[in-house]
């Protein structure tokens, strides 16, 4: 067996607030690690800045390892625990900016950088591209990083998988009404590949745009560990702040992948239009 405890969080960040939503995120690593023992805490995409910065994400961007990435290895490295979560980043050149996502091991190193690959909508305008997908080695296993619209793509996924990824890290900002579209997604993702998904949504509004959180941790036979799906703030109504949190045997990849052959039943000669633009 080797098991893994996750958790993942969905907040409302305050919009091109980035020490603001620093301290948040803080705070909640530490509430979370306080009250458990976690390997992994997962934060959704653009969680520093929020999603609408427009031309503010040329202030707003950082560079990786930059001030942003050093706060949170701080609480990594003083909690033990990786810790995920969505931000802008730019080149050395002031003008490429990315929305990518960075995973951070409990010493406080930086294990890996994703730059999201397909751009949505007005994320175009502000962001370039990334071009490949990475799986990176830690203490408890091999993790992929995914961000928001990526999930609508089963390439991405399978890619990760046939890296060796056994669980998906999946940082989102999936707005409203696209709730039932979320979920099948992440079910998807994790049913095709024979892996872990720990999904990771936002909350709250920022200026035309309000999102439903529904984070939740699945299993590699579609299995929901935990969710936040349903969870409404009482005195507003709205989908609520907070986190879930499940312990997973990431044994039962190699097991599922084995059983179903998800992976080996491939075939890949009959796939080339797959790779053609369309």
């Amino acid at each position: 067996m080797r098991e893994v405890t996750i958790a993942t969080v969905q907040m409302k960040p305050k919009l091109g607030e980035t020490e603001e939503n620093l301290i948040k995120m803080s705070d909640l690593v530490a509430k979370i690690a306080g009250q458990q023992k976690v390997d992994l805490i997962v934060f959704p995409e653009l969680i520093t800045t929020g999603y609408e910065c427009g031309v503010r994400f040329t202030d707003l961007a950082q560079r990786v390892p930059g001030s942003t990435v050093n706060v949170m290895a701080q609480r990594a490295q003083e909690f033990g625990v990786h810790i995920a979560f969505g931000l802008p980043t730019k080149e050395k050149v002031e003008s490429i900016l990315f929305n990518s996502a960075v995973l951070i091991g409990p010493d406080g190193e930086l294990v890996g950088e994703y730059r999201k690959v397909h751009l949505k909508g007005e994320e175009r305008m502000a962001f370039r591209s990334g071009f490949r997908y990475l799986a990176f080695e830690c203490q408890f296993g091999i993790v992929g990083l995914l961000l928001g619209y990526d999930l609508a793509f089963p390439e991405s996924a399978r890619s990760l998988a046939l890296e060796g990824a056994e669980l998906l890290v999946v940082c989102a900002n999936w707005e409203k009404p696209h709730r039932d579209e979320w979920r099948t997604y992440v079910l998807a993702r994790a049913y095709e590949n024979a892996l872990f998904v720990a999904a990771a949504n936002r909350v709250g509004d920022d200026v035309t745009y309000s999102f439903f959180g529904d984070s939740m941790i699945v299993g590699p036979r579609g299995q929901v560990y935990a969710t936040l799906a349903g969870e409404v703030d009482p005195k507003t109504n709205e989908p609520a702040e907070g986190y879930c949190v499940a312990r997973v045997d990431l044994g039962e990849v190699r097991q599922r992948r084995e059983e179903f052959q998800t992976l080996q039943n491939r075939e890949p000669d009959s796939y080339k239009s797959i790779v053609r633009k369309y």
